[in-house]
């Protein structure tokens, strides 16, 4: 599975892509299985109604292995698997389209992932607030891969398609949480414009470039959200999630005329 010529021009005009069916359908089951070994005593896998968030103050979990807080259902600890890997960062058909954005063999090979990230459904909860935002750690490519199903509605990754350009240049550095004094207003100005929900089925794989708007959508379905989630970086970048957190000299660059020019010479020659 390869990215085309109008996916990468797609992805650098909007700063996202969806890319169908890249998952191994065996390892997501797995996955979902798995995910239930650490569910909270009052769930029942079996039994939807016990799904609905928000968590119960009582079984509220805040640690490095395990959040389960409000909405959220994240098992962090599922992440250092290596066939949680395999299911995702190190599967050939992403980390090949990882390449393709950032450079043959210039893409750090992962050995942990973010976690699997659930969100629960809302049931009957009006909720409808507006959280676009930029993530506050280092990363370059971002991807969000579906492990079941998510229909419209579900909590799907939501993106305001564009935003990536003016978001990139309103920070200090290009990589750093370094927000400027035009960050606030350029976002404001972002969460007023269209978004986007990424809906789609088990193994659906969502790129996203990582100045771009997005938050967690809204789940109004029945269904609880579930996705593995990574964030690649180019070796020039640097190794941030798997080494000690410091700052390479790339990262403290100011934002660049050319934002691509840290990208594949394949995606940079695409004219957009």
């Amino acid at each position: 599975m390869q990215l085309t010529i109008e996916e990468m021009l797609f992805f650098k005009r909007q700063g996202y892509l969806i890319k169908r069916g890249a998952m191994d359908p065996e390892l997501m089951a797995r996955a979902r299985q798995q995910i239930w070994d650490k569910a909270l005593p009052s769930m029942q896998r079996d039994d939807p109604a016990t799904w609905v968030g928000p968590v119960k103050e009582e079984e509220v979990v805040e640690d490095p292995l395990l959040l389960a807080k409000g909405y959220r259902w994240h098992n962090y600890a599922m992440g250092k698997q290596k066939w949680v890997i395999e299911m995702l960062a190190t599967n050939p058909n992403v980390f090949g389209m990882a390449e393709q954005l950032l450079g043959k063999d210039e893409v750090v090979i992962p050995d942990m992932i973010r976690g699997i990230y659930c969100t629960l459904p809302y049931d009957d909860h009006s909720i409808n607030t507006n959280d676009c935002h930029t993530d506050g750690h280092t990363l370059q490519l971002g991807i969000v891969g579906y492990i079941d199903d998510v229909p419209p509605n579900s909590g799907g990754f939501r993106v305001w398609p564009g935003s990536h350009r003016p978001l990139y240049y309103a920070f200090e550095s290009q990589y750093m949480n370094e927000p400027s004094s035009t960050y606030k207003e350029t976002l404001e100005r972002v969460r007023q414009e269209e978004s986007i929900d990424c809906h789609g089925a088990a193994g659906d794989v969502v790129f996203w470039h990582h100045r771009l708007g997005h938050m967690a959508g809204h789940n109004y379905s029945s269904r609880i959200r579930q996705a593995a989630l990574y964030d690649f970086c180019s070796k020039e970048l640097g190794d941030w999630w798997n080494k000690k957190r410091v700052p390479t000299p790339i990262m403290l660059e100011p934002p660049n005329v050319n934002m691509w020019k840290d990208w594949s010479p394949e995606l940079q020659a695409l004219e957009t």
